[in-house]
């Protein structure tokens, strides 16, 4: 087994990982990959499902594909853009169940606390 040491905090690898969820970090971006799940799509449709403006979509579109997590191809007069990677829905999946598990025991945080006020 190798001795490998974590990485330093300032080290190139935490950056590359904060920039890539800094890109992730942006709701017209998640409404993107989203869109894209079921295969590649041209700007027009991805307008049409998000509901993003035209210079809207380009910026993001544009960030998508610079970071890596898009693709972009032209045919003929469209430009279509699909996902390079599909572990990138893993990951969303994985925070966004996190996240409904923790507003679940939130929930029954409150409830039991709710319970506990009427007894008083």
């Amino acid at each position: 087994m190798a001795n490998t040491k974590p990485p330093q905090p300032d080290s190139p690898i935490f950056v590359a990982v904060a920039d890539y969820f800094k890109v992730l970090s942006e709701v017209s971006r998640l409404q993107i990959l989203t869109c894209l799940k079921s295969g590649p799509m041209n700007v027009m449709e991805i307008a049409e499902v998000t509901g993003l403006g035209q210079a809207n979509l380009s910026k993001h579109l544009k960030v998508l594909t610079q970071a890596g997590i898009l693709s972009r191809q032209t045919k003929g007069t469209s430009a279509f853009y699909e996902i390079t990677d599909p572990m990138i829905f893993d990951l969303c999946e994985l925070v966004c169940d996190r996240i409904s598990e923790r507003i679940q025991q939130q929930a029954a945080s409150l409830k039991a606390l709710r319970g506990k006020k009427a007894m008083f």
